[in-house]
């Protein structure tokens, strides 16, 4: 099979990463990606569109493949093709935009063209790709797909580097905490922020990575409550988060925010954390709840509330057997559920039949 990989975003984005890979092991594949995260993903999406030209129209491929972010790309591309494209759609552009980050009202004119977009750009797909099975049922029920139309596949992630590692030695003096993000609306760092305020006099420390639009409003809210048992860090490269969960003693995957949007994802880094074979706190939420079970693979707390969360911590901090149970448990549920080599066979099996198909035209 000979597949065209076209992204929006650069193509070491974890979703990219991941579906490249897969899509290696059983293709020919030619990419067409930039390799830094772009400003401004509606001018790289022309520009990646125009390097794909070309290609396109000399054809020879059984399959296109368009990447995360690709709601642009697809828009140019399924005009100008009859090869069968695969549409990794992964997030709703109307969704994020309108109810997650609250940028516009649905009904305005951005609104309504960001849901258009999503539309659009679905309907024209051979098939679509999400995350999960909840933001496939979103997909469905907003944006009227055919169920058959769309499936879901986990984000995993790149196992090179989050393997399980030497367990940390005991800190006597501090249980480690490691939250990281990119601080926007649905990570919900407040309650992270909160649930610290509830451990001030336990000897837990948490460690905060990153940076975004919220991080400030983060800082801020440290900074009122008097915290000195957070310690906020800058954004590291993916080997470096991979240290940083290794010498961890508790891990927090979210996503703590109370949108729906929140409901319907399992974070990335909540597969980095299970691959690594340590313990999760992750928030209660429909997508989660699909992959996790509570006191099994993780401990699962409502979302937005920092008090179970803060509670969850303390449980965990106090029982070291609990933690090391989750930890191996979690990594068993990886192989079995979202491994690279499950995401492979399930993407193996999708783009067979979308060729299939097409062949049979």
């Amino acid at each position: 099979m000979k597949v065209l990989l076209i992204t929006g975003r650069e193509i070491g984005y974890a979703r990219n990463e991941v579906l490249l890979r897969a899509l290696q092991r059983f293709a020919q594949v030619d990419v067409i990606a930039t390799t830094t995260e772009p400003r401004s993903l509606f001018w790289n999406s022309l520009l990646m569109t125009v390097r794909a030209l070309p290609k396109v129209a000399r054809g020879g491929y059984d399959l296109i493949v368009v990447g995360f972010y690709g709601h642009f790309i697809q828009a140019l591309i399924s005009r100008l093709t009859n090869t069968p494209i695969l549409f990794d759609a992964f997030v709703s552009s109307y969704d994020t935009l309108c109810f997650d980050r609250q940028l516009f009202a649905p009904n305005s004119l951005p609104g309504r063209a960001a849901f258009w977009l999503d539309r659009a750009t679905t309907h024209a797909a051979s098939h679509v790709l999400l995350d999960t099975p909840r933001h496939v049922d979103y997909f469905v029920q907003t944006f009227g797909l055919p169920a058959e139309k769309v499936s879901a596949l986990p984000v995993g992630c790149q196992e090179s580097i989050f393997q399980p590692r030497v367990a940390p030695a005991p800190n006597a003096s501090c249980t480690q905490v490691l939250y990281y993000s990119t601080y926007l609306p649905l990570h919900g760092v407040e309650t992270v922020i909160r649930a610290a305020d509830q451990l001030r006099q336990e000897a837990i420390c948490l460690r905060l990575i990153g940076n975004g639009p919220e991080f400030m409003a983060a800082r801020q809210l440290a900074t009122e409550l008097q915290l000195d048992n957070i310690l906020f860090a800058p954004p590291v490269s993916l080997p470096t988060i991979a240290a940083e969960i290794a010498a961890a003693d508790i891990c927090l995957g979210g996503h703590f925010g109370s949108s729906e949007k929140a409901g319907r994802v399992v974070p990335g880094k909540i597969y980095q954390m299970l691959a690594m074979a340590r313990p999760v706190i992750a928030a209660a939420s429909p997508a989660n709840c699909d992959l996790l079970t509570h006191g099994q693979n993780a401990w699962l707390v409502p979302s937005g509330d920092p008090v179970a969360l803060a509670q969850a911590i303390q449980t965990l901090h106090s029982d070291r057997a609990l933690r090391h149970c989750l930890g191996q448990q979690g990594r068993h549920l990886y192989e079995r559920s979202c491994s690279e080599a499950v995401i492979t066979a399930r993407l193996r099996e999708i783009t067979t039949s979308i060729v299939d198909v097409a062949s049979s035209v």
